[in-house]
C-alpha cells in the first residue's frame, strides 16, 4: 500500500511541475507587463490548480460562499494543518489575493519565481522580517486586492483545532476597517498528513462564514479582543465540520 502511494505522489509532483512549467509563465508575464496583471494570472493558477487536482484525484467543495461580496476586500483567515492547503486557496476564493509565504520557499527553483508574484515573503524568526510583512500587506489591502494570513503562524502539528493566533493581520483590520474572513479548510491532512510528504486522493471541504467587522475595535488594545473573536469563530467552524 505504502508502495503505491509512493508511486501516486511521485506521479502527482511530476504533473505538478508538468503544469508549472507550461503555465507558470502565465502567472509571471501578466504580472512583469502590468500591476493589474493579477486577474489573467490568477485565471491560469485556477486552471493550472483544477486540472492537476482532477487528475490526481482531489476534489474541492465550498460551501458558504454566499458570505463572500467579490466587489470588496478581504483578509482571509485559515486554519493551517497540511502542505495542500496552498492549492485550496485559488479553488476556494475566486478574487485575486496576495498570501503571506515562507522565505524558504522563495529558493525553490522557477516555483520561488512563480509564487513570488503571488506571496510576500517573510522569515518568520526574523522580527524585523515580520514587521515588514505586515507593512506589506497593509499595502496591497490598500489596492483593493485581498489577502491571505494564516494566523497561526506555522503548521499546526498538535492536536489542537488551532494553535494561538498571531496579532499582525489583526492589527492591519483594525487600522483599515476591512472585514475578517474566517475560512475552515477540513480535510486536506488527510489528503496529506502531517508530517509526511506522501499524498493521497480525497475530498478536501472549505468553509466561509459571515465576515467579522473590526470597526468595532478600535485601538491596539482591542486587537487581543478581535482575534480572539476571530480565533473562537474560527475553531467553532472547524469542530462543527470536522
Amino acid at each position: 500500500m505504502k508502495i503505491i502511494q509512493w508511486v501516486y505522489t511521485v506521479y502527482a509532483a511530476l504533473l505538478f511541475t508538468l503544469f508549472m512549467l507550461t503555465l507558470g509563465w502565465f502567472v509571471v508575464i501578466p504580472y512583469a507587463l502590468s500591476p493589474k496583471g493579477g486577474k489573467i494570472a490568477f485565471i491560469a493558477i485556477r486552471i493550472w490548480i483544477r486540472t492537476w487536482s482532477t487528475l490526481v484525484g482531489i476534489r474541492y467543495r465550498i460551501h458558504g460562499k454566499e458570505h463572500i461580496n467579490i466587489n470588496q476586500p478581504y483578509i482571509y483567515i485559515f486554519n493551517h494543518r497540511s502542505f495542500i492547503d496552498a492549492p485550496v486557496i485559488p479553488m476556494a476564493i475566486s478574487q485575486e489575493v496576495k498570501a503571506i509565504g515562507k522565505k524558504e520557499l522563495s529558493r525553490i527553483p522557477i516555483f520561488g519565481i512563480i509564487a513570488s508574484r503571488l506571496a510576500v515573503w517573510v522569515d518568520r524568526k526574523d522580527a524585523l522580517s515580520r514587521k515588514k510583512s505586515v507593512k506589506a500587506l497593509l499595502e496591497i489591502l490598500q489596492t483593493g486586492i485581498s489577502i491571505v494570513v494564516a494566523p497561526e503562524g506555522t503548521r499546526n502539528n498538535s492536536s489542537h483545532a488551532l494553535l494561538p493566533f498571531q496579532k499582525g493581520a489583526f492589527r492591519i483590520a483594525i487600522e483599515t476597517g476591512i472585514h475578517i474572513m474566517p475560512m475552515a479548510i477540513i480535510g486536506a491532512d488527510k489528503v496529506m498528513k502531517r508530517g509526511s510528504i506522501l499524498l493521497k486522493p480525497g475530498v478536501i471541504n472549505i468553509y466561509f462564514s459571515n465576515a467579522i467587522d473590526p470597526t468595532s475595535f478600535q485601538t491596539n488594545q482591542d486587537v487581543i479582543g478581535l482575534a480572539e473573536k476571530c480565533f473562537n469563530r474560527l475553531e467553532a467552524m472547524i469542530l462543527t465540520h470536522e
